[in-house]
């Protein structure tokens, strides 16, 4: 009879299965190498992958994973809506509009170098649109982006003083890298709503971008303000090494189909 040494035996090497894998990743919070091994492991065999590039698929994998999380996120809080982008945008029907300067913009230099994009025109030319289309490019690059139409903006910062939120709403218009305010200038600021534009504006000059979507060309906005000099104060802050796009031709909006009697009878 063999003493007994007052060892344990050797326990097997441990081999893990695919399903503990899966689980450890998750544990882990890699959600993206979790929902890839499977295929990496596959490739890795077929290929017969070096220790080195097995890894790098893995990491690879949760890279592009947390990015379209990312960017998923991104696009949420970026408040766009929908989106038609560039395809199919006639620039024939703006005559003053380059198209070579608008396409510039989409590779999102001004954002990098915290300049502003002024889109100015009557409704329905199209200033929306390519707004949104900047931001979707400007998110689907890693940007932060927030899109409001101004005159909200203006009333949830009013609000937000009542109920003593209001830095925290400020922060939310100054935070993101790039603002989009939508029906600039569709009606006149007064005079609370323009220290609340002139504050958004100040705090974004040369550290955020903007665009802006206005209804109607420089020579009106005066008009929006309670002063010339409250105007003077923010619209040169807003300008300031801006690109200006202007917007003319005809309208794209109106009714597809007219059905009945005419107006008249």
């Amino acid at each position: 009879m063999a003493k007994s040494t007052g060892k344990l035996p050797p326990h097997p090497p441990n081999t893990p299965s695919l399903e503990a894998l899966i689980q450890l990743a998750t544990d882990l919070d890699l959600t993206g190498l979790a929902a890839a091994l499977p295929a990496i492991l596959a490739r890795a065999v077929h290929e017969s992958l070096s220790y080195t590039d097995f890894v790098l698929a893995l990491l690879q994998a949760e890279t592009a994973a947390r990015r379209t999380r990312s960017i998923d996120r991104g696009l949420k809080r970026a408040n766009l809506g929908t989106v038609e982008g560039l395809d199919g945008f006639d620039f024939a029907r703006r005559p003053q509009l380059d198209p070579r300067i608008v396409k510039e913009l989409f590779n999102l230099l001004f954002i990098q170098e915290r300049r502003n994009v002024i889109c100015v025109g009557k409704p329905g030319l199209g200033k929306t649109r390519i707004g949104k289309a900047l931001v979707h490019t400007a998110c689907m690059a890693g940007y932060s982006a927030l899109c409001v139409v101004t005159a909200d903006m203006l009333m949830e910062l009013h609000a937000a003083q009542a109920d003593r939120t209001y830095k925290r709403v400020f922060r939310k218009y100054v935070k993101p890298e790039l603002l989009f305010l939508d029906e600039f200038a569709y009606e006149p600021f007064d005079t609370e709503a323009t220290c609340h534009l002139f504050r958004i504006v100040s705090a974004r000059h040369k550290t955020g971008s903007i665009i802006i979507a206005a209804n109607c060309g420089f020579t009106a906005w005066k008009k929006l303000f309670p002063s010339e000099e409250r105007a003077v104060a923010t619209v040169d802050r807003l300008v300031d090494q801006a690109t200006i796009l202007r917007f003319t031709g005809l309208t794209d909006r109106g009714p597809r189909e007219i059905t009945g009697a005419p107006l008249d009878e």
